[in-house]
């Protein structure tokens, strides 16, 4: 198992930036597609974000698009989200996710994913 530890969040305003971090330990994970997930209360757990393995494949949510973005830094063991343009719906607390070693292709789905980061909250002020 990865172990997997956000940070990065914080309060902003709606129009604002944050960049939250997503760290592994125990493996590289270089051969994993890592997701963003982030839950608000009182909703359900939804995919945000995910890249392959080798950084050439991504997906993202469509509320999303053209304001997030995923990237990683292998050597680092890193994966970063960029969220600029927030608004006040993307409250919630964002979790990093990683696929099982060997399994480098993205999914949106959360059953493909075996490790699971604590969070950190984003709050995007009105």
């Amino acid at each position: 198992q990865v172990q997997l530890v956000e940070s990065g969040g914080g309060l902003v305003q709606a129009g604002g930036s944050l960049r939250v971090s997503c760290v592994a330990s125990g493996r590289t994970f270089s051969s994993s597609a890592v997701g963003w997930f982030r839950q608000a209360p009182g909703k359900e757990r939804e995919f945000v974000a995910c890249i392959s393995g080798s950084a050439a494949i991504t997906y993202y949510l469509d509320s999303v698009k053209g304001r997030f973005t995923i990237s990683r830094d292998n050597a680092k063991n890193t994966v970063y989200l960029q969220m600029n343009s927030l608004k006040p719906e993307d409250t919630a607390v964002y979790r990093c996710a990683a696929r099982p070693q060997g399994w480098s292709g993205p999914s949106k789905e959360r059953a493909d994913f075996s490790s699971w980061g604590q969070g950190t909250q984003v709050t995007v002020s009105s």
